[in-house]
């Protein structure tokens, strides 16, 4: 595995800015035994996790299951048993600013757009927006790469990726065991914006599955707002070759615009690179 650091980027766009998933649009759950206790905020603040907004969900499994989850940050869904088996190991962060979790390289990682006529088949423009999104990652020639197939069937699935009705956004989680957050879900408000959009949240999102957080921590500037996500005291590491100011076109950031191409930029596929 390459050696791990980290980059700060991002600056404030004069657009149409969308969260990777709407607050009001989040499937709360009101009957669940899981709670946000004072003992999970505590946990998440020592991963460097925001504790701002901590909410739980009802989260779909790869196998269409549905699991209890705290959602963090707006689109990072994570379970009881995860977060109690997530450490920081040195007090490191990576890529952008990472989880402490990353895929065991080399890896191929195999993506299931799920198909066909239910509520949870991907659109046609969500399908070209994840094919686009694969086909980036590819060409980048790192030590993880991914397949990509459209089926109904899950079977031999690393990520299944599924729309729910939602704000345009989606939905994602961190690695544990070396292997890739299993389940993508986007969100159907994203049927009205560009196959580029499409594309960028789909990237983001399978960012988070490889363990990348969000490149504006410190500020969530892309949205508009002025709020540290916090680093608990573990730092951000810059990547060398990658700017520490503000990189308005990074496919990490917090929030996205709605002329997204879903490109990485320099600085992007310089990190990218350096962690995979």
């Amino acid at each position: 595995m390459k050696k791990i650091k980290a980059i700060l980027a991002l600056s404030f766009m004069a657009l149409v800015l969308v969260s990777c998933n709407k607050e009001e649009e989040t499937v709360q759950s009101n009957d669940s035994s899981l709670k946000v206790t004072p003992e999970v905020l505590n946990k998440l603040r020592s991963l460097s996790l925001n504790t701002s907004d901590v909410q739980v969900i009802k989260n779909t499994k790869a196998d269409g299951t549905i699991e209890d989850a705290f959602l963090v940050e707006g689109c990072i869904a994570i379970t009881e048993d995860q977060l109690n088996k997530m450490d920081l190991h040195g007090g490191i962060t990576t890529e952008q600013y990472r989880t402490t979790n990353l895929v065991s390289a080399p890896k191929t990682i195999r993506v299931v757009g799920l198909s066909g006529t239910g509520t949870t088949a991907l659109t046609t423009n969500m399908r070209a927006g994840l094919q686009a999104a694969i086909n980036r990652y590819n060409n980048l020639g790192l030590s993880i790469n991914f397949t990509l197939t459209f089926s109904s069937s899950t079977s031999g699935a690393n990520i299944v990726v599924r729309r729910q009705t939602g704000s345009a956004g989606g939905v994602a989680g961190f690695p544990s065991g070396g292997n890739p957050y299993n389940s993508v879900t986007l969100y159907s408000g994203l049927e009205s914006y560009s196959t580029g959009v499409n594309a960028h949240v789909a990237a983001h999102e399978i960012g988070h599955c490889i363990g990348l957080r969000h490149t504006d921590w410190f500020s969530r500037q892309s949205c508009g707002q002025n709020s540290n996500e916090g680093t608990a005291g573990v730092g951000a590491i810059l990547i060398p070759g990658t700017p520490s100011g503000y990189d308005a076109t990074s496919y990490m950031r917090a929030c996205f615009g709605s002329s997204e191409t879903g490109a990485f930029n320099a600085n992007d596929i310089t990190a990218l690179n350096y962690l995979y």
